[in-house]
């Protein structure tokens, strides 16, 4: 459903966050490991998030990235966005570019209930909401 970028950035914005709450700042290549994402890619995906306010970037030794108390309300759904636009939102479950109400394909109707599904727990999943699901330690996020 998502984007490789996508998830990637999901993922290490979680890590961030979670990272964050406990005070701490993390490095490009800690995120990249932790998170099981190539390096290149990372480096990637926190340009766009840092560029866009989510995470800041902190420079020398004692640097890294972070996310600012207030970004912790940031919901899922702005990360999705920012990454992927709302194609997610609106595209074909079959990834056919006719499928409409007029044109529909076999999954229409039952992915637009999966979709809307998606879109309210994207819209009201914030990255606190994940750090202290996380800190219960049942969670991962790597392979």
């Amino acid at each position: 459903m998502f984007s490789k970028s996508c998830e990637y950035g999901l993922r290490a914005v979680i890590f961030i966050a979670e990272q964050s709450s406990k005070g701490g700042k993390v490095s490009m290549g800690t995120i990249s490991k932790e998170i099981s994402s190539p390096p290149a890619f990372t480096a990637k995906i926190l340009q766009q998030l840092t560029k866009s306010s989510i995470v800041k970037s902190v420079k020398g030794p004692y640097g890294g990235f972070t996310i600012e108390e207030p970004k912790m309300e940031t919901k899922l759904s702005e990360v999705v966005s920012l990454l992927d636009g709302d194609s997610i939102y609106n595209g074909c479950g079959l990834g056919l570019k006719q499928c409409d109400e007029n044109s529909p394909c076999p999954l229409h109707f039952k992915f637009i209930e999966i979709r809307d599904n998606l879109k309210s727990m994207l819209e009201n999943t914030s990255l606190r909401a994940l750090t202290n699901d996380l800190s219960l330690g049942s969670f991962i996020l790597k392979r």
